[in-house]
Order: structure tokens, then sequence, then C-alpha cells
């Protein structure tokens, strides 16, 4: 199910996830599709992009459109267009953000939806269910978002309650997927919980890794607006109590730079709105380097350009200067007849200058936040090649097919 390269003097890791619908090469990014949809972006564009994997919101779709209308157009995969793998979170993280409109319970959590007033009440099994009726290919457990600043004993008391829920979700699961070969169900993952205090990461981690997911999240770090610095720490409790033969996935966080050391932390997937924000804002990425990023390359003796794939420790190689954003509405890019990035071949890139999509966001034409969010999607999928180092495994590392 999950095939893994491993970096013999470093934790990074060249994987190989099967789903139902085909395989993701990991380390991989998924582009949010929060509504059953990328942001300016067709599914076409997505493929000619090279995505292998999207993300979608079950809390957002559960509400609209609504899942009488997903099942009637045969799964969220019809409804959208897209024929790859789809992810859904169980909707914990919307549902907890709603603070003031919510209760919770061991039974589930009772939310307002604050569009129109309607009260829902969402279990661990119903949110399992919700997803199996989507069509999802990597399913979600539901847990409980810890706030920040979170208490010890909430932050406690959270843990046990995620650590319930995700046994229900695993039996439900069980029970529903029973009768289907191992090769037709879908995977269904794990999110380790416990705010900022390590004795409770490790408690969840534990707790998970007993039930047998078949990969495991790591949930609410620096989503709740914790320092950033608790990104390091919390990895550091928690891979090394994570299996080695299952994904692990960081939720929510994709800073270009912090993408790259989390791969050397042994992190294999990511999801994050910020190409796609940065897009909207007119912020586009560029690679410092005129052939590869300079944070992605190392030489030998004589000033050559060593492949990726023949170094372990790339991270640690990374500095955040391997790139830079442009601000594509500031008045010097008027004239500049220049490509966003001279050395990308994606579609903006190849057709449209600087100075056309500065004109286009000055006017506000809708065009410009599609040939943007191109431009970023394509920056972030080159990056996850990159770090994959191309994937020329004749390397000096050791294949383990666990």
């Amino acid at each position: 199910m999950f095939g893994v390269v491993k970096d013999d003097r470093s934790k990074k890791r060249l994987g190989n996830l099967q789903t139902r619908r085909g395989a993701i090469k990991t380390p991989v990014f998924m582009p949010i599709a929060t509504y059953g949809a990328v942001k300016n972006l067709s599914p076409e564009e997505l493929r000619e992009l090279g995505a292998e994997i999207i993300l979608g919101n079950t809390y957002h779709l559960w509400l609209r459109p609504g899942l009488e209308i997903i099942k009637k157009a045969g799964g969220l995969h019809n409804f959208m267009n897209w024929d790859g793998p789809i992810l859904t979170d169980s909707g914990g993280f919307q549902v907890f953000s709603l603070s003031k409109h919510r209760k919770i319970s061991d039974e589930g959590v009772e939310f307002c939806n604050p569009s129109d007033g309607k009260k829902y009440f969402l279990t661990p099994e119903q949110s399992i269910q919700i997803q199996l009726d989507f069509g999802s290919d990597i399913i979600m457990v539901l847990d409980e978002c810890t706030p920040y600043p979170c208490e010890y004993e909430y932050a406690k008391k959270s843990v046990e309650l995620t650590g319930r829920w995700a046994e229900r979700c695993k039996r439900y699961f069980n029970k529903k997927m029973d009768r289907l070969k191992k090769e037709k169900r879908p995977l269904l993952f794990g999110i380790v919980q416990g705010s900022i205090y390590d004795d409770l990461r490790k408690k969840s981690a534990v707790q998970l890794v007993k039930l047998d997911f078949d990969g495991y999240a790591i949930g609410s770090v620096a989503n709740a607006h914790e320092p950033r610095e608790y990104i390091w720490k919390v990895l550091k409790w928690v891979v090394p109590l994570l299996p080695e033969n299952k994904p692990r996935y960081m939720m929510g966080l994709g800073k270009p730079e912090e993408i790259v050391k989390m791969v050397e932390y042994g992190i294999d997937m990511f999801d994050c709105v910020i190409p796609t924000r940065e897009a909207r804002h007119g912020r586009l990425y560029v690679y410092s380097s005129t052939k590869r990023p300079a944070a992605c390359e190392r030489r030998d003796a004589r000033g050559e350009v060593l492949d990726s794939s023949r170094f372990s420790g790339l991270a640690r190689t990374i500095k955040t200067d391997f790139y830079q954003t442009l601000q594509i509405t500031n008045s010097k890019f008027a004239k500049d007849m220049r490509p966003i990035d001279e050395n990308c071949d994606c579609y903006t890139c190849q057709n449209f200058s600087r100075a056309y999509l500065s004109h286009l966001f000055k006017i506000k034409e809708g065009l410009g936040l599609r040939l943007a969010t191109i431009h970023n999607l394509k920056f972030y999928l080159q990056l996850m090649e990159r770090l994959g180092g191309r994937r020329k495994e004749k390397s000096a590392q050791r294949e383990k097919s666990l």
C-alpha cells in the first residue's frame, strides 16, 4: 500500500502511496478544493499542472451543495469531473472554529451554521459516512482541534476524546468496508492532537498507532496561532512514534521553506491555501536560481551541481532565500516583458509577461487570478518534484517495500 525509499542518513522519504484511484508519489502537495473546486482552476488545468491528488472540505461540501446533490451526481469525483484521488477532511477544524456556535459531547458536536442559523449534529460515524458517500479516496477521522492558547487539562481531555472518536471511526469504517477487497477500499487516516504539550502529543500518537490506521496526520500545529517554533517541536515528539510503513501528513501548513524542512523530518503529505491565496493577492513565487533553486543544489569539489537524488540531508542546505515573491501589482512590473519565471514551463510563464499580469490585476480582470494561480501551484508541485530528487532511484539510498 505504501512503498518508501528512505534516506539512510536522514529522515527524508520518497514514497509511493497506492489508492483505489491510482498511485501517489510522495512527498506530495495537495491543492485545496474546498467546495469541490480549486479556486480559479478547472480540473483539466490541475491535471496539466501535474496535481496527483486534491483535498475537499467535508464541512463545506456537506452544507453546500449538500450530500443529496453530490450523491445524485454519483459522488464528488463525478460532480467536479476529477478522476484522480481525493482526500477529504472530517470537518473537525471548521466545526471547532465555530467556538461560539457549537457544543461538544462524547457523542459528537452540535453546531449552528452561521450562514442560515440551522443546527447540525456531527458524530464520528456520520463524518465517516459522509466521506464514504462522497466517494473519498482518503478519509480523515473526526477529531477535536484545540484552540490556542489551550490549558493543559483541556488539551488532555481533548486528546482522550479524540482517541475515543478515532476508535469509533475505525470501528464504523471497518464495518462498512467489511465486504470490500482491500484494493477497492478508501484509506482511513488518524489525526494526532495534543496542542503544545509533548506528553499529550506522544499519548495521542501511541493511541492512534494501536488502532492501525492506513496513515497518520498531525493536526492543530500553528493553525490556531501557535508560535511557529512548535511545528518543529511537535515533529520531534511525534514522528519517531509513527510507523515507517505508513504515510505521514502535516495538515494545513505549507510555506515553501517549511515544506522543505518538514520533508527532512520525514513528512510525506502537505496541503495549504498559501499558493492559491497568494496568487489572488498578486504575490507570485519565483526560484532565485536560474538553473535550480540554490537551496536544492549541492556541488562537488569542482563546483559541479550534483543531482539531489545523489545526496541526503537536503533540508540541511535549505535557506529561505531559495525563492522570492513578486508583488505583480508593483509599478516596476508594468513594463516588464519577461515571464514570471524564465525557467518555469507553466502555461502562464510560457505565454504571458509580467507586464500583462500586472495589467490584469490592476483592472481586476479575473484572468489574472487564474494565470497567477496556475503559476503558484506549478511552483509548489515543482518543489515537490525537486525534493523527490526527480526520483532517480539509482542512488545510494536503500529501498523498502513496506
